[in-house]
């Protein structure tokens, strides 16, 4: 029987804000059971809100949560961390408008969760059991989720960009896999979009040590790619985190065409809006 998870302490984060450039620190708290994900903006004293699709208040080029006069964004990371882990039960405390972004990846997210510990509890866990194909569609892009007693994602994508062009993959999501295979990879973006972030005010903690970097042309790192198709991993990782939103474990094959956080935002709102169309169940494993 799969039972839920929590840390067995703290687990605190240090580094820049992506957009800011302001250090931030976050801390990821040990939680009783039922209690899922809480986020809490520690400099503002704020509400805990539940870190679910529902509270998600934008998804331009990172998953922003809020609740009453507070955002926080770029969290998928950190949960595609703890969704990988499995760990159900905690409560997320920052001290600024988003979470570090590390390396751009999730490794060290994953690998201070693993140096806390992960502590079992005592209460078995319920997980969405996929019955009927759902999906999600916007022009070329789709995002769709269908039976499957696992987790597997199946992404693809296409930047018509000599370094990029097409890339596909298909994972089956376990804490090891995950770790050896997606959670090192980082985030990218292409130089002269940086550059326009920049004059808005945003991206000020955007670099080569954060991300994975583009011209017209080639990569700009000098260390090159973690893994020569580090961009679609990169895709499954944020994937992995965004569907840490729908509250519960899933258990399905979740299949996304060039689709980034919003339509999985919208997949998981459409998943939840269909309750008919899948079973919440106890599992033994």
């Amino acid at each position: 029987m799969g039972f839920q998870k929590t840390l067995s302490k703290v687990a605190k984060f240090k580094g820049i804000g992506v957009h800011t450039g302001k250090e931030v620190c976050l801390n990821v708290f040990p939680a009783p059971v039922n209690t899922g994900y809480l986020l809490k903006r520690e400099d503002l004293k704020s509400e805990f809100v539940p870190m679910i699709a529902s509270k998600v208040y934008a998804t331009s080029m990172a998953t922003t949560l809020g609740g009453e006069g507070f955002t926080v964004s770029t969290v998928e990371h950190c949960l595609a961390a703890a969704n990988a882990l499995e760990l159900d039960n905690l409560i997320f405390e920052v001290d600024g408008p988003e979470f570090p972004i590390m390396d751009g990846s999730a490794i060290e997210f994953m690998e201070g969760f693993e140096e806390a510990g992960v502590l079992q509890q005592s209460t078995p866990k319920n997980f969405i059991v996929v019955r009927e194909k759902i999906e999600f569609t916007e022009g070329d892009k789709s995002a769709s989720i269908e039976p499957y007693m696992g987790f597997k994602v199946d992404a693809r994508i296409d930047f018509k960009h000599p370094a990029i062009g097409e890339q596909q993959m298909t994972f089956d999501v376990n804490a090891r896999s995950f770790k050896k295979e997606i959670a090192r990879a980082r985030t990218f973006g292409f130089l002269k979009d940086v550059e326009a972030l920049r004059s808005q005010g945003l991206a000020l903690g955007g670099s080569l040590d954060n991300a994975v970097v583009l011209d017209d042309e080639k990569i700009l790192n000098e260390d090159g790619l973690r893994y020569k198709d580090e961009f679609i991993r990169h895709k499954i990782l944020d994937a992995v985190g965004d569907i840490a939103t729908l509250g519960r474990p899933i258990k399905g094959h979740l299949k996304l065409d060039k689709a980034g956080h919003d339509l999985m935002n919208k997949l998981v709102k459409t998943l939840n809006s269909k309750a008919s169309m899948w079973t919440e169940q106890t599992l033994v494993y």
